[in-house]
């Protein structure tokens, strides 16, 4: 991975690039609300510098040409468009926690009706931040803009009028109107079953895009000879840094292998690397190519969207929400992501150093974990909404059409399961067959 190693593994033709040795610092600081609009705040800093750099230049260059009817002129327009700034100053920081307070009802009513973890969408949601960044840019910007207004109205001593700076202000102002529409629309697809599926989907596909999951290679590995411990704080591991661990296994001439799968919960002491080939690296600790947090990411988890899903349609199958459409939706895309993981070599991903030596070996959930994640507590809640029963059959038909022969014991095992089911819950043979026929609509 990066520039360190390759790895070999089956990918799409689209997906042949290789991963970006920084690609865990950017999904993390996707996954923060204070990078972006902190970043913004520096740059407005540095706009009104150079703003006012210009503003002082434009001064100088017409007091040396003797336009002192031109620079009269501009403090007067300037002057009369102080009002409006300070009028934005005082107003922007209002209409920010109006708007936020706004969209976070709209979130936690999200949340609610579908799952939590909705939560995650509008907190890696570009619009969202690049709204309150401009929001908090086009605050501060005014409030420096006010430190440039000088008193002195004379054009012969007047050091500095803020024209440029009068300019950018409005122009901030126009793009956080248009950022307003946008963010507003946002929010309002977030309440939506179907965007927020679909947005779930987009996540799990891109991540299967940049992520190698599988290996022709079936080398066996040398003997084990240590195991390193995790020794952080207790937590979900989110992803690993594989071009620092692939360089670190080559400089000490072993392979690495990791022990838990991306997703697992670890606690301190927990295995996390096993050492193969060789003795383990001297004060090594795993805590800058491992990261531990709170709660799962798209980054490196394969199994992630299929959970995300899986929530949203038990909470819909749930007595208090009763709501199978919710339910179909979700199966929609789960067929979709079932369907993408069809034809890939699963279970394993070996990652190789220059020289093509395997230096990396990680674990990741096969072809049966998949669908056993994908229907089985759906199945299980699915057995009294026919809607659903019939969704379910017509997923699983659809699956068995596309994937190679030796994966359909899973999906045929699922599919009898919920033909038993049904059999046991309907009442009479025609519900019975009602309930069992394939409809990809549920009732279309």
């Amino acid at each position: 991975m990066g520039n360190e190693g390759h790895v070999s593994a089956w990918r799409q033709p689209h997906s042949s690039r290789r991963p970006r040795a920084l690609s865990p610092l950017r999904e993390h600081l996707r996954d923060t609300f204070w990078f972006a609009p902190t970043a913004g705040l520096v740059c407005s800093v540095l706009l009104w510098w150079a703003s006012s750099a210009l503003d002082v230049a434009l001064v100088e260059h017409l007091q040396r040409e003797g336009r002192y009817e031109l620079l009269r002129g501009l403090i007067s327009v300037v002057n009369d468009a102080k009002t409006i700034v300070t009028t934005i100053s005082s107003a922007m920081m209002t209409f920010i926690g109006v708007v936020f307070s706004i969209s976070l009802v709209a979130v936690q009513m999200a949340s609610g009706q579908l799952t939590p973890r909705v939560v995650r969408i509008f907190i890696r949601s570009r619009i969202s931040k690049l709204t309150l960044t401009v929001f908090l840019a086009t605050f501060l910007f005014s409030l420096l803009v006010l430190t440039s207004y000088e008193s002195e109205r004379n054009a012969r001593r007047v050091e500095s009028v803020p024209v440029v700076q009068s300019i950018v202000t409005m122009l901030l102002v126009g793009l956080s109107l248009l950022l307003f529409i946008g963010y507003v629309s946002s929010t309002l697809r977030l309440m939506q079953v179907g965007p927020v599926v679909d947005r779930i989907a987009q996540e799990a596909l891109g991540m299967l895009v940049r992520l190698p999951v599988g290996s022709a290679d079936s080398v066996p590995l040398p003997p084990e000879t240590s195991r390193i411990g995790h020794q952080g704080h207790a937590g979900v591991l989110l992803d690993i840094h594989a071009a620092r661990l692939v360089r670190l296994a080559r400089r000490k001439g072993v392979v690495l292998r990791l022990i838990p799968r991306i997703g697992d919960f670890l606690v301190p002491g927990t295995p996390v690397l096993a050492v193969h080939g060789g003795a383990a690296p001297r004060r090594f600790t795993p805590g800058y190519t491992v990261s531990v947090g709170v709660e799962r990411t798209f980054h490196q988890d394969l199994g992630l969207g299929l959970r995300q899903l899986s929530d949203i349609a038990l909470r819909a199958l749930s007595p208090a929400v009763n709501d199978p459409t919710t339910a179909v939706q979700c199966l929609d895309r789960i067929v979709q992501l079932l369907a993408s993981f069809a034809g890939r070599p699963l279970g394993e991903v070996r990652y190789r150093d220059r020289r093509g030596v395997v230096r990396l070996v990680q674990n990741v959930p096969g072809w049966t974990d998949l669908v056993d994640l994908a229907l089985a507590e759906i199945r299980g809640c699915a057995v009294h909404a026919p809607q659903v029963t019939r969704r379910l059959f017509a997923g699983i038909d659809d699956l068995l059409l596309i994937v190679p022969a030796e994966r359909r014991a899973p999906l045929l095992r699922h599919r009898t399961l919920l033909l038993q089911a049904v059999e046991r819950t309907a009442p009479t043979a025609d519900e019975r067959r009602f309930a069992t026929s394939p409809d990809r609509q549920g009732i279309g």
